[in-house]
């Protein structure tokens, strides 16, 4: 049986201080945020939240908001995601969305989050928790880039964007620059490269936590 096959036969979660918490025990919260531009520092905000809680292979909820920024979107970011000024007309601000956020994520004491990149999408959430008003809670974080530079060689993929690895994994969505959509391939691909960890023997949080210190291959040279 695989991991994704493993089903869930109640509701109780235990948290992460249980020991050797199975990986198909384990909530994984796939978030992706669609934003005005690359680094919260520079003003930039939260235009779209798309989030989606996996367990035991199986999708348990989704949340999904547009955010209303307070600035015009620039016209590459519309020209990138589709997402309009007019769409954002009337959406939440991140001060009246961030606590709903927060409850679909839950405690972090019983939940991965995951992100593609997660840098960037925990630097935004990070600074919109302050501006909401809100503490951030220390979650664990997944990074699915440096999980894949892990397990999926340069011989596989020439790189670990999210399309390429999407690709690689045969997803059924395909990565479009919208925060839902996103955050179900990389569902999808968190699959594929737990599935991979099997391999490794790493089948546990324990595991999986040190598993990620190691170091990846670096990218050979072509003269």
């Amino acid at each position: 049986m695989s991991w994704r096959d493993q089903k869930i036969e109640s509701s109780w979660q235990p948290g992460f201080d249980e020991v050797g918490l199975g990986l198909h025990e384990t909530t994984f919260v796939i978030v992706d945020l669609e934003t005005t531009g690359a680094a919260p520092t520079a003003g930039n905000g939260i235009t779209e939240i798309g989030a989606v809680k996996v367990r035991g292979g199986e999708v348990v909820g989704e949340f999904s908001s547009f955010v209303n920024p307070g600035i015009p979107l620039p016209d590459f970011i519309t020209n990138l995601t589709g997402i309009t000024d007019a769409m954002l007309a009337d959406a939440p601000t991140i001060h009246s969305i961030f606590g709903s956020f927060l409850e679909f994520t839950g405690s972090h004491s019983d939940v991965f989050l995951v992100a593609h990149n997660a840098p960037f999408d925990m630097g935004f959430l990070k600074a919109a928790a302050k501006t909401a008003g809100h503490v951030w809670p220390k979650y664990r974080v997944l990074d699915t880039v440096s999980l894949a530079r892990l397990l999926v060689g340069y011989d596989e993929v020439p790189n670990y964007k999210l399309g390429t690895l999407a690709q690689f994994f045969n997803t059924q969505v395909s990565p479009n620059h919208r925060a839902l959509d996103d955050a179900k391939a990389t569902v999808e691909v968190l699959h594929g490269l737990i599935e991979r960890l099997g391999s490794h023997d790493v089948t546990t949080v324990e595991n999986l936590l040190q598993f990620l210190k190691r170091v990846p291959e670096k990218k050979p040279k072509f003269n």
